[in-house]
């Protein structure tokens, strides 16, 4: 950084800022953490000798609040695989279902929006197609933040719910389906193979808000990846040519997904692994009504504050499923 010529290159300038902002943010929680260490050690002693009730009480506090910070530090250090530092692309699509699943996909939108915000991530929304009477029928996001990939892949698959209507006139219970798609943003300097003979590259106006300009060009780009029937959107720039350069990033991204599952299904036939739930398939449900629940599927974690998880507290899920896949 301290190189005359270190900022003839933005993108490439901001990329090392970002990786120098995540070592010292890394540097500084350690160092938190051992002086939080020295100074419980300190209080220790001094409950030893005083053999006081309340003091033994703060001390017990402040050692289960250790005790959870140092797991979440754990949890960070271990998200080692190539692209875990990665910003993440997440895409909600609604199932069948119409207005339901639609409701359901911007409920999950909201949950994940208040998540980001609560790790102190920036969300961009680079695709959004509103649905026909509320909710949405797709919606793709970049979430920017150290590790963002790395915690949010554990929320690829279908998530369930189960709730009375807000719909229906009849107050019947109805159950609602929308899928996660979650893959690591790529910068240009990664290489996937991809040929331009298998790509369709279409324009259209953009929908949605965004000011004038969306209505009146064709700024929008829809690029179809032939080979493997992948297709990509994003309408966020006023510009054809950045959300051209946009939907090749999440190309590479989908594509990249698309390998890692592919290495996933053959390990598993190696192993002889049977697993109820696979890729793509149900994760967790959200049970509303007759009582409230969410539980996931793969970890067997419960909770039982439903408001809690839909305003963004993931952690529990995440982290459960992440150690899993560590084992």
């Amino acid at each position: 950084m301290t190189d005359p010529s270190f900022w003839d290159d933005q993108t490439y300038a901001q990329k090392v800022i970002g990786e120098v902002n995540g070592l010292k943010d890394l540097v500084h929680t350690y160092d938190k953490h051992s002086e939080t260490l020295e100074n419980l050690e300190v209080s220790y002693e001094l409950v030893k000798e005083e053999d006081d009730a309340e003091l033994y009480q703060d001390l017990e506090e402040e050692i289960k609040q250790l005790a959870k910070d140092l797991n979440e530090f754990e949890l960070f250090m271990l998200l080692n695989e190539p692209y875990d530092k990665n910003n993440a692309i997440l895409e909600l699509h609604p199932g069948a279902g119409g207005t339901e699943s639609q409701d359901w996909a911007s409920m999950l939108l909201r949950m994940y929006n208040r998540w980001a915000e609560s790790k102190g991530f920036s969300v961009e929304t680079l695709d959004y197609l509103p649905g026909d009477e509320a909710g949405v029928k797709s919606v793709t996001l970049l979430i920017k933040g150290h590790n963002a990939y790395g915690y949010l892949k554990a929320e690829k698959g279908v998530h369930r719910l189960v709730r009375i209507s807000p719909f229906d006139s009849s107050g019947r219970r109805h159950t609602s389906f929308a899928s996660c798609d979650v893959m690591p943003e790529l910068d240009d300097d990664i290489d996937i193979d991809i040929n331009t003979e298998d790509l369709k590259i279409d324009t259209y106006r953009a929908s949605g808000a965004g000011g004038q300009h969306v209505n009146t060009t064709d700024s929008a780009v829809r690029i179809t990846h032939t080979p493997t029937n992948t297709i990509v959107t994003c309408q966020s720039e006023r510009s054809q040519i950045k959300n051209r350069e946009q939907a090749m990033k999440l190309l590479k991204g989908k594509l990249y997904q698309l390998e890692v599952e592919k290495q996933q299904a053959e390990l598993n036939e190696i192993k002889g692994d049977q697993k109820e739930i696979g890729w793509g398939s149900q994760i967790r449900s959200y049970v509303f009504h007759p009582y409230s629940m969410i539980k996931d599927h793969r970890t067997n974690v419960e909770v039982g504050n439903t408001q809690a998880v839909m305003d963004g507290e993931l952690d529990p899920f995440i982290d459960a499923y992440l150690r899993q896949q560590m084992d």
